[in-house]
Order: structure tokens, then C-alpha cells, then sequence
């Protein structure tokens, strides 16, 4: 890294990152370099000239995100470092065992490489770049991977972050492995249950492992119930509900090959399930249309409905429209799994929709449980926006 990519902060901003707040933002530089381009690793320091953190420079309103808060290289054996730690604890998490092979790896800031996110699925891990930084490093996280994790773990790297590295960038990446690709093994494991993952075609980086743990939760009060899971995807709930001995499972997606996919995925778990049945539907004229009383268990796990400050109040619209829709039509007694992953909605903001929703209703309403995103998406202390899975289990009278 050349001295010369300097950034120097304006007077008293450098309180967050004494804070350990790993973004620097656009209005808080005074000076930097004119030669500087996205993605260039810079020094970041104080008004003083006291040291402040090294990270990658970005264009927008986050301006750089900072990868050390020490004065130090940002090679093979910096990441290597990082990526070791966090596999180390994925160990401790006991991620990695008979009946479970797939987990998330680096989860960005909460593995402090912000920008970076690493899924391990099965043999295959997969990368995705949300910042030029990361892209651009992307040799030495593929050498840093291969030096930290076992031999045969992984056989296949793929990259995929067409769809996540800024648009204006033109980088042109394109989603392809970097390592094998020849007999690729997409079927893994998860507590015990088989998924068909599409890393090539699917959102994120193929599955949604985020919900593994409330998946399992759901499993314990299946037994016996009508399960309707909404905005299905992958299926995962419904097959968890299966498992778990629902009387009936109804999968629903607007999208076909979701639809398909979950079916799939039943099929690889159960073979021909006479309990489960898929649809392909809009999920509020589902609601909206269901027989009232139908289902004693319902899964709102919607896609995110607010991927910036400016949609928040209509994602909360979305957020109380649908659970009212299912509270009132939910059987007495029944159970309401209801989720938000919007990162720009705060707990408090999804509770109170929830909440509205209850009101409206007019039903007695408790909350069972407080869900979060588990311990391999973890939130770093320091940074609270990390924090962007809500979920609340609710028994509805």
C-alpha cells in the first residue's frame, strides 16, 4: 500500500472509529489523495495525524470500510489471520459434524471483514463480494481460504457477486469458480436434512442459512399441525415442519422455480409426501383468500421490504398488512412465525408493526419467543446495524 493513500478526517470524526465503528463516512474526510480509486486500500487518521485504521476506499456515503484497526499490510497472512479465527469458532460452534456441513464462514463486519461474506456448503464454499475492496483482493481470500481450511474443505470456491458489487463500478465480474467445478456435490446437509442448494442461479449465495436455528425451532412445535409457510424458497421450514410431524404442510411462493425447488427438497427428505402440497400464489391474496381457521401454524418470511432508510415506511405497511392478514385468519390457539430481514428495520419498528397488526386484529396475542440471526452470523459489538434478522413466535387466541 502506497503512503500516499492518506485519507485525513475533519476535526473530532474520528470519535466512532475509536469506537471501533468499522464505516468512515463521505462528510467526515477532509483531504484525500486525487489519484485514489474504488477499492484501494488506504490509512485512515485523525486531524492530528494520529493513526486511526486501514481499509478499503469506497464511492458513496460509506467511504471506507475499515478492515484493521492497526497500522498493518493487507495481504495473504491478513486474511489468513481473520479467516482463522472465524473457522475457529464455526469449530467451537460445532458447525462442522456428522449431519451438518453446511454454515456461514465470514459474515462481514461481524467476522471484521466488512464486505466479505464466505457460505460453506458441504465442499463447496462460496464467495461474495459487497464492496470493489473485496473484489479486488479476491486472489488473496481464495489463497487465505486454501492455506486455513482443511484439504478437502473446499474442493470448489465459486464467486458470486454479479449481483452485489456496485452497479456504477463497471467491474464486470462474473459468477464462476475459481477452483474445481467438475463434480460438484449440491446436495447438503443441515441438522440431519438433505437441501438442494443453487449457488449458480439462486438468491444470496443459494440458501437462506440464517434460519437454520429458527427452522429447527419450528420443527419442536410442528407436531400435529397445519403448517402454511409463506414466501417458501428453498422450502426449508416446510421440511423442517415434516420432520417434525405436521399433519399437513402447505408451501407458497410467488415464484415457480421456488415452488419447484421446494417440492425438490421434499422429495430428497421424504420421497412422495402426500402432506405437502406447493403453490405457486401472491402471498397477501393467499392470506387474503384462505379459509379462516385452516392452519394452526403460519411462517411470514417475507423478503426483505426495505433495502434503504427511504422504503422504511412502506416496508412497515407491508409488515402490518401481512400479519394482520394471517392473525386474523389463524386458527385459535395457533402459532405465527413472523420474520423480518430488512436491515433498515429496526427490532422496535418490527415489533410495533407486529404489534399494530395484534390490534387490529383484536385477538389475544403473546410472544413465545425473540428470534435473531445465529451464532455464525454474528453481530460485531461494535457495529449494531449487523444486527438485521427479527423474528417473533406469537400464540394467537
Amino acid at each position: 500500500m502506497s503512503e500516499q493513500n492518506l485519507i485525513v478526517l475533519r476535526p473530532g470524526k474520528e470519535e466512532s472509529l475509536k469506537r471501533f465503528h468499522p464505516w468512515v463516512f463521505s462528510g467526515a474526510i477532509a483531504r484525500k489523495p486525487d489519484h485514489l480509486v474504488e477499492g484501494d486500500v488506504v490509512r485512515v487518521v485523525a486531524s492530528d495525524g494520529n493513526f486511526l485504521g486501514t481499509g478499503h476506499f469506497q464511492i458513496g456515503s460509506i467511504a471506507i470500510r475499515i478492515l484493521s484497526f492497526h497500522d498493518e499490510p493487507i495481504d495473504t497472512s491478513f486474511y489468513a489471520t481473520n479467516i482463522a479465527r472465524a473457522y475457529h469458532l464455526r469449530q467451537q460452534l460445532h458447525l462442522l459434524r456428522p449431519g451438518n456441513n453446511t454454515f456461514r464462514l465470514i459474515h462481514g463486519e461481524g467476522d471484521h471483514l466488512p464486505g466479505l461474506i464466505v457460505d460453506i456448503y458441504g465442499s463447496t464454499a462460496v464467495i461474495q463480494a459487497h464492496s470493489v475492496g473485496m473484489h479486488k483482493d479476491l486472489n488473496l481470500i481464495v489463497e487465505a481460504l486454501k492455506q486455513v481450511l482443511p484439504e478437502d474443505l473446499p474442493k470448489h470456491i465459486f464467486y458470486k457477486s454479479e449481483g452485489t458489487l456496485p452497479y456504477k463500478a463497471n467491474l464486470n465480474a462474473l459468477d464462476t469458480y475459481l477452483l474445481g467445478g467438475e463434480q460438484v456435490q449440491d446436495v447438503v446437509l443441515e441438522n440431519g436434512l438433505k437441501f438442494h442448494i443453487d449457488w449458480l442461479k439462486g438468491q444470496k449465495t443459494g440458501f437462506f442459512i440464517d434460519q437454520r436455528e429458527n427452522r429447527w425451532l419450528l420443527e419442536q412445535y410442528a407436531g400435529g399441525r397445519h403448517v402454511l409457510n409463506m414466501f417458501c424458497y428453498t422450502g426449508g421450514f416446510s421440511v423442517y415442519a415434516l420432520r417434525g410431524g405436521a399433519a399437513a404442510v402447505d408451501s407458497v411462493d410467488s415464484s415457480p422455480k421456488a415452488v419447484s425447488l421446494t417440492g425438490l427438497n421434499v422429495g430428497l427428505n421424504f420421497g412422495e409426501e402426500p402432506r405437502h402440497h406447493a403453490l405457486a400464489e401472491d402471498a397477501f391474496k393467499f392470506l387474503k383468500e384462505m379459509p379462516q381457521g385452516k392452519y394452526d401454524l403460519i411462517v411470514l418470511d417475507p423478503p426483505a421490504f426495505a433495502k434503504h432508510r427511504g422504503a422504511i415506511n412502506n416496508a412497515l405497511q407491508g409488515y402490518k398488512k401481512l400479519n394482520h392478514s394471517a392473525m386474523e385468519k389463524i386458527a385459535s390457539g395457533g402459532l405465527l412465525f413472523t420474520f423480518s430481514c430488512s436491515q433498515a428495520i429496526t427490532r422496535e419498528q418490527f415489533r410495533l408493526a407486529v404489534f399494530t397488526a395484534a390490534a387490529i386484529s383484536g385477538r389475544r396475542v403473546r410472544i413465545l419467543h425473540q428470534l435473531t440471526q445465529p451464532a455464525d452470523h454474528p453481530v460485531n459489538i461494535y457495529h449494531p446495524e449487523g444486527e438485521y434478522l427479527k423474528g417473533l413466535v406469537l400464540q394467537v387466541e
